[in-house]
């Protein structure tokens, strides 16, 4: 990259400090100092880690540039980050000499670090409301699309351009989003002729792959997602959206140990942060005690209203323990605060369900038409209101609109479309549909299933076989207790002669 172009991306930085849009600060820093590697971009990045209240991020990043010690500079801002966290002992021994401490402990030097301002550029105002929009879930996916789409790049700014593509919602077939990867790579590529070093920085950058850790848990490869989570975090132990992912694929995966050894560095790192408590719920909610669980995500909701994975969290404790009113309510405000989210609208749905409300489920639309669980969502409804062909179009287009494989995930959803189509007698569809499910993961609704079906068909040796199967995987289920018994009797009375019965 070309070196006024990196000085028009300090330019950002310093903008951005200057209306005190301190993510996107943070952002642009990390860039900026990732394909320099100059001593005074990874200050520019601390100082905005520092301004944007993550000190121990800051404190990493000065410690692990080598020069702390050398350089007056990193040696301060180290200090300020130490006397924020409370760790005097260390914060004292960083600055030495020069450090003074009054009687309320605080530390204070005789130096001071400057900001430096830069006026305003159009281009730099848009990417920032960009920002905020997506942070904030104001869009849905087709409005973040289009803005993307809108914003005008300079020729320099492609890999900027690729970049975001990347940052907003990823519901799309796997090979769209992962040609957006592609893309930006490509830009790298492209831009390697002015940096060596620019591909592989783009390649390896923690926020681009923090968005691949993203779009692999939306995907429901929860453990490929923990997996390049947990090295992020041993890159950047306190990267806020890697941190964020890796929270919930521990939760997806009942991995309890992880969320409570990550709940506890946070709220000891970052005790006015709502991620901190909410981690706190994450570990009480995966242990299942909810009481717990709803307390902490709703002090998360507290130090920040614009928080929402707490206000899904905080429904969800509830939802858990049958307390619809409270968890509708959490749903209904998140749905209020984050109209670009369609997961409160989801959850909405999913309770009316569970309170036998479809009408009312139905009418809980979704705003990000891509995701494939609304749509299984609206098959279940239309399972429960008895209208199964309507059920099975909604089952197949969520199968259709997965974006990956079909995984151990979906399997819900095969066995949910193998049910309807037993109701509509398509037996050979029913069965087709339960075996692809049994693929995928073994389970006593797919045998009992498929047990079932076949006993309608009068295949009264393989109802057996299969009803066995399920018995094996539950031994007191009393529906296939009750069938086999019956399919027993069907057995024996198909094996008798009806001459020899009336001779």
């Amino acid at each position: 990259m070309k070196e006024e172009e990196i000085e028009k991306l300090r330019g950002v930085v310093r903008d951005c400090v200057s209306k005190h849009l301190y993510s996107s600060a943070i952002f642009f820093a990390d860039k900026v100092s990732a394909f320099t590697n100059d001593p005074a971009d990874i200050y520019m990045q601390a100082q905005a880690l520092f301004l944007g209240r993550h000190y121990r991020r800051a404190f990493h990043l000065l410690n692990a540039s080598k020069i702390v010690l050398r350089d007056l500079r990193f040696r301060y801002l180290a200090a300020k980050c130490l006397e924020e966290l409370k760790e005097w002992n260390q914060c004292l021994s960083m600055l030495g000499d020069e450090a003074k401490v009054d009687d309320n402990g605080n530390v204070s030097h005789t130096k001071d670090s400057n900001v430096i301002y830069l006026d305003k550029d159009s281009q730099d105002r848009e990417i920032n409301a960009l920002e905020c929009l997506i942070e904030n879930h104001m869009l849905t996916c087709d409005e973040e699309a289009n803005l993307i789409s809108s914003l005008q790049f300079g020729s320099e700014d492609g890999w900027l351009s690729s970049f975001y593509s990347c940052l907003v919602k990823k519901y799309d077939k796997e090979v769209v989003v992962e040609a957006k990867f592609r893309d930006l790579e490509n830009e790298g590529c492209k831009t390697d002729q002015f940096n060596p070093s620019f591909f592989r920085t783009l390649k390896t950058n923690n926020d681009l792959l923090a968005c691949k850790a993203e779009y692999y848990h939306q995907c429901g490869e929860y453990q490929k997602c923990f997996e390049l989570t947990s090295v992020l975090l041993e890159k950047d132990p306190f990267h806020i959206k890697s941190t964020l992912v890796h929270l919930a694929a521990a939760m997806e995966l009942g991995n309890s140990n992880e969320l409570y050894l990550m709940a506890c560095n946070l709220v000891k790192d970052y005790p006015q942060k709502a991620l901190s408590w909410f981690a706190v719920g994450c570990y009480y909610y995966c242990i299942k005690k909810y009481d717990q669980s709803h307390r902490y995500f709703s002090k998360a909701t507290s130090l920040d209203r614009t928080f929402p994975p707490a206000w899904i969290g905080f429904g969800n404790a509830f939802a858990a323990q049958e307390e619809g009113d409270q968890a509708m309510s959490a749903y209904r405000t998140a749905a209020r605060l984050f109209p670009g989210c369609h997961l409160p609208a989801l959850y909405i749905g999913m309770e009316c369900m569970r309170t036998h409300s479809y009408k009312l489920a139905e009418q809980a639309k979704s705003i990000c038409s891509s995701d494939p669980l609304v749509y299984n969502e609206l098959g279940v409804v239309a399972y429960h209101m008895k209208e199964y062909k309507k059920a099975v179009w909604w089952f197949e287009k969520t199968l259709a609109l997965i974006p990956t494989t079909l995984s151990e995930m979906w399997e819900p959803t095969v066995v949910n479309i193998a049910h309807a189509c037993r109701k509509l007698e398509m037996y050979r569809e029913a069965i087709s549909y339960y075996e692809k499910a049994l693929a995928l993961s073994t389970s006593v609704s797919t045998y009992a299933g498929l047990a079932y079906t076949y006993h309608l068909q009068d295949d009264f040796s393989t109802a057996i076989t299969y009803y066995h199967k399920a018995l094996w995987l539950k031994p007191d289920d009393q529906f296939c207790t009750e069938m086999l018994s019956w399919a027993l009797i069907d057995e024996s009375r198909s094996s008798v002669d009806p001459y020899l019965e009336f001779s």
